[in-house]
C-alpha cells in the first residue's frame, strides 16, 4: 500500500458521445484501479486510486488507445486524498458549470453497427437509427450540454430492457452510448401515404422517376435516380436549380471507382467517418444522367453515412441523386413541421422518422488537392470541432454575406460553424441567428467582441452592428482571408498575401477582388492589385457576365472595339451597358479577380448570363485545355496588374480560330503567371519568402495548381487552405484570429 496513489484527472477535447467514459471504466479496471469518471460541462473528469505504476500506464494508455471519435487535447492531473475504495464507476453528471467540453460531430455507421445492419439474427436488423458509442448522431441532437441523452433529441424515448441492459454494460460496445435505440423504443420510419415498407416503397418511388423527400442527420434531402435523365431534369426544375450540380450517393467504393478517378486519400476521404462529398474527376461514358452535374468534368460523390441510406442504396443497387431539401437559394428544410410548406411542389414523396432533428446542417464538400484535404463547405462530420488558436477574449466572428459562417471563439478554440448559405433572406437569417444562439449556448461563449466585414449592407455587418455592450472590431474582407489562410496553417505571418474573390468591400471605397497583402494576423497592407474597371449595373454585372466584358473591352479598345460574338448577342443593351461604365453611373469601380473571370467566359461564348454564384469562372475552367502550356502576359505598374492585356491577347486568339479550350488554358495559364511575377516583385521588395492564397477563385484547381508550380519554382513557400473553406465560409475564421490578434 505504500505507493497507492490517488489523483483528481481532468480531460479536455472531445471526450463526451464517444465512449469515453466507458473506456475509462474498462482502462481502470485493466490495471485494477478504483475510483470514478463521469461528465460535467467542462469535458471528462475522474479519479483513479491505484499503485504508482498501474496509475502511470493508465494516463498514458488513456491518452494512445482513446476511442475512434475522441480527440484528447489535454490530461491535467493533480494528487489527493486515498480512499482506500474498491471498485470503479461511471458517475452522474453533475449540472452547471462553465461549459468548456467540445461535441463530436456526427459519424457514419461504424463497421460493427453495419454488419448488425444486415444480419438476419441481429435484433436491429434493418433497423435504420442503429448506432453506438464509435457512431451515429451527435451535433445535430444535441440541445446541451454535459451530453446526455436528456440533453439531445433521444430524450422522449426512453430505452427499452434491452438497450438499458446493453447501456449499462461495461464489457458492451453500447455501454453509456447515448443515442442507442432499437425497434422496440427508438424513432421510427415511413413513408408518407402508405402502411407498406418504407424503405421498399421508397426504391419503388425513385425506380418510377419519382422525387423522394428523405429525411437525414441534419435536413431533408431530395433523391431521384442519377441514371435517369427524365427524373433529374424534373428534379432540376421544380427546385430551379437550372445548372449547379447534384451529389451523387454510390452504394459503396466500388461504384465510386467505377464513375470516377478515385485515388487513396480520395479512398480515405469517401469512406472515413466524415462522409463528405467528394469532387472527383469523372469517368468518360458512365451512366450517370447528363442532368446531374452538366458540362462538368467532375462529380460530387459521397458513400451511406447512415443507416438508412445503407438500406435504401443496398435495395437501389444503384446511385442516387441526394442534394439538399430546398429551393434554391433557401436553407435546407430540417423541421417537420414546415416540410409539407416547402417541399409540397417538389418532391413527390415524404420518407420521414419522429427523432427531431436539433440544428440543420448540410453535408459538408471537399476534394483532394496535391495529398491534402481541401475543404469546400464545411458542415456535417466536421463541425463543432474546433480549430486552435489564442483567443483571450470572448468573441463573436459574423462572417461575410456569401456562403456564410459564423464564428464564435474563446481561450484555446474557435468554433467555426456549419455552412449557413448566402445571407439573402429571412429564413437564412433566421438560421444564422439561431444558430449563433446555440453555440453560445453549448460552448458558453458571452462575446465581448464582435468581429464584421466592412460592407455596411451585408445582413451579417448589420447584425453585428445591432448587438449591444460589446466592442466592434471591423476586418477587411480579404485581410479575413489571409488572416484565416495563416489560421489554417498555423502561421503568424507577414506573407504575401494573394485573395482573389468576386468582391469585397475596400477601405478605399471601390469594390476588391484581386489583391496583393502584405499581411500578418493583425493587419496588412495593399501592395498589389489588379487594375479597377467599371462594374455596369452593380450587381447585375455579377449575374450577367457580359456586361463585364463590355466595361473590360471599353477598357482595352475604347471606340476601337472589335466585332465579336459577344457584341452581337447582347447589341440592343450593349452601347447603354457602356455608356454606364465610361460615365461611371451605377457602375463602381472593382479590382475583382472574379469578374475578370466572368469577362473572359463572356467574351468565349461560354456564360452571358448565371444561375448561381461563380457559374461563369467554373465553366470557364471546364472548358480549359488542361494540356495547353503557354501562356498570355500582362503588365505590372507599380504593383497593379493591367488586366486588359489578358482580355487583349484573348480577343487576339479568338479572332485568329484558336480553340476555345486552347485560349481558356493561356487565360489561366496567364493569371498564373502574372500573380508569380507580382510575387517576385514584391520579395525584391519586402524579403518575404511566403505566399499565401485564399479566396474563392482559387476553387479553381487549374488556377491553383498552377500557381503553386508557378510560386514554388520561383522558389516560394506557398500555403493554401485545407481545414476550412478558401471561398467566403472561411472569413469568419480570418475575423475572429484578426480581432483576437488585435
Amino acid at each position: 500500500m505504500g505507493d497507492r496513489i490517488r489523483l483528481a484527472v481532468r480531460v479536455d477535447g472531445i471526450v463526451q458521445g464517444v465512449g469515453f467514459r466507458p473506456f475509462v471504466h474498462a482502462l481502470a479496471c485493466r490495471f485494477g484501479l478504483a475510483g470514478h469518471v463521469g461528465n460535467d460541462a467542462a469535458g471528462v473528469f475522474a479519479e483513479v486510486e491505484g499503485g504508482r505504476r498501474a496509475v502511470a500506464d493508465f494516463l498514458v494508455a488513456m491518452r494512445d488507445q482513446a476511442p475512434r471519435l475522441a480527440v484528447v487535447e489535454r490530461v491535467t492531473t493533480h494528487e489527493i486524498a486515498r480512499l482506500d475504495e474498491t471498485g470503479f464507476r461511471i458517475a452522474a453528471s453533475p449540472a452547471g458549470g462553465d461549459a468548456r467540453t467540445l461535441i463530436s460531430a456526427d459519424s457514419a455507421t461504424c463497421a460493427d453497427c453495419l454488419r448488425e445492419l444486415f444480419d438476419p439474427a441481429d435484433r436491429r436488423y434493418r433497423y435504420p437509427f442503429l448506432n453506438c458509442t464509435n457512431c451515429g448522431p451527435r451535433f445535430t441532437i444535441v440541445r446541451s450540454v454535459p451530453y446526455d441523452r436528456a440533453s439531445t433529441t433521444m430524450s422522449p424515448f426512453p430505452m427499452c430492457p434491452d438497450c438499458a441492459r446493453e447501456y449499462h454494460d461495461p464489457a458492451d460496445r453500447r455501454f453509456h452510448a447515448q443515442p442507442t435505440c432499437c425497434p422496440a423504443c427508438g424513432p421510427a420510419l415511413r413513408l408518407l401515404g402508405t402502411e407498406n415498407d418504407p424503405i421498399e416503397s421508397t426504391v419503388d418511388a425513385l425506380r418510377a422517376g419519382q422525387v423522394v423527400a428523405v429525411k437525414g442527420l441534419g435536413g431533408y434531402h431530395l433523391a431521384v435516380d442519377a441514371t435517369s435523365e427524365g427524373a433529374a431534369g424534373r428534379l432540376r426544375s421544380r427546385k430551379h436549380r437550372e445548372d449547379k450540380p447534384f451529389a451523387v450517393m454510390v452504394p459503396d467504393l466500388s461504384v465510386a471507382c467505377g464513375l470516377c478517378e478515385v485515388d487513396d486519400l480520395a479512398a480515405g476521404l469517401l469512406t472515413g467517418r466524415r462522409r463528405p462529398v467528394v469532387l472527383l474527376p469523372r469517368r468518360p461514358g458512365t451512366r450517370i444522367a447528363h442532368a446531374v452535374a452538366p458540362g462538368n468534368r467532375r462529380l460530387g460523390l459521397m458513400l451511406p453515412y447512415t443507416p438508412l441510406h445503407h438500406l435504401l442504396l443496398a435495395a437501389m443497387a444503384g446511385p442516387i441523386v441526394l442534394t439538399s431539401g430546398n429551393v434554391s437559394d433557401e436553407p435546407i428544410v430540417y423541421r417537420d413541421e414546415e416540410l409539407r410548406a416547402r417541399l409540397d411542389g417538389i418532391a413527390d414523396a415524404f420518407l420521414v422518422h419522429d427523432r427531431v432533428i436539433h440544428l440543420r446542417t448540410d453535408d459538408s464538400v471537399v476534394r483532394p488537392f496535391r495529398g491534402r484535404e481541401q475543404l469546400m463547405r464545411r458542415s456535417r462530420g466536421y463541425v463543432p470541432e474546433p480549430v486552435t488558436g489564442s483567443f483571450p477574449r470572448h468573441i463573436l466572428a459574423c462572417g461575410a454575406e456569401l456562403k456564410n459562417t459564423f464564428c464564435l471563439a474563446k481561450d484555446r478554440r474557435a468554433f467555426l460553424s456549419h455552412h449557413i448559405g448566402d445571407l439573402e433572406n429571412y429564413e437564412t437569417l433566421r438560421s444564422f441567428t439561431d444558430g449563433i444562439e446555440h453555440f453560445q449556448r453549448l460552448f458558453d461563449v458571452r462575446p465581448e467582441v464582435v468581429a464584421h466585414d466592412l460592407h455596411p449592407e451585408y445582413l451579417s455587418t448589420k447584425y453585428a452592428l445591432a448587438r449591444e455592450n460589446v466592442e466592434l472590431v471591423g476586418v477587411q474582407h480579404h485581410h479575413a482571408h489571409i488572416a484565416a489562410c495563416l489560421a489554417d496553417n498555423g502561421e503568424d505571418g507577414p506573407v504575401l498575401g494573394v485573395a482573389f474573390d468576386g468582391l469585397g468591400y475596400g477601405p478605399d471605397g471601390t469594390i476588391w477582388g484581386g489583391e496583393f497583402l502584405l499581411a500578418d494576423r493583425a493587419g496588412f497592407k495593399r501592395v498589389g492589385h489588379l487594375a479597377p474597371v467599371p462594374m455596369p449595373g452593380g450587381t447585375a454585372a455579377i449575374r450577367q457576365p457580359w456586361r463585364m466584358a463590355a466595361a473590360y473591352l471599353d477598357a482595352a479598345y475604347g471606340s476601337d472595339m472589335p466585332a465579336l460574338e459577344v457584341v452581337r448577342r447582347n447589341e440592343s443593351r450593349w452601347s447603354g451597358v457602356v455608356s454606364l461604365a465610361r460615365r461611371s453611373v451605377n457602375a463602381p469601380l472593382t479590382s475583382s479577380a472574379g469578374r475578370l473571370f466572368d469577362a473572359v467566359a463572356a467574351i468565349l461564348g461560354t456564360r452571358d448570363a448565371i444561375s448561381y454564384e461563380g457559374q461563369a469562372a467554373i465553366e470557364l475552367e471546364q472548358l480549359a485545355d488542361p494540356h495547353e502550356e503557354s501562356a498570355y502576359s500582362a503588365g505590372i505598374t507599380d504593383g497593379v496588374i493591367t488586366g486588359t492585356d489578358l482580355i487583349m491577347s484573348t480577343v487576339d486568339d479568338l479572332r485568329a480560330g484558336v480553340p476555345v479550350p486552347v485560349i481558356a488554358a493561356r487565360f489561366h495559364n496567364g493569371v498564373a503567371g502574372v500573380i508569380a511575377r507580382a510575387c517576385v516583385r514584391l520579395r525584391d521588395q519586402t524579403r518575404v519568402g511566403t505566399v499565401a492564397l485564399s479566396g474563392g477563385v482559387f476553387q479553381n484547381l487549374l488556377l491553383l495548381g498552377r500557381t503553386v508550380d508557378m510560386l514554388e519554382d520561383n522558389g516560394f513557400r506557398v500555403l493554401t487552405h485545407s481545414r476550412v473553406p478558401t471561398n467566403d465560409g472561411g472569413i469568419s475564421l480570418g475575423q475572429a484570429v484578426v480581432a483576437a490578434t488585435r
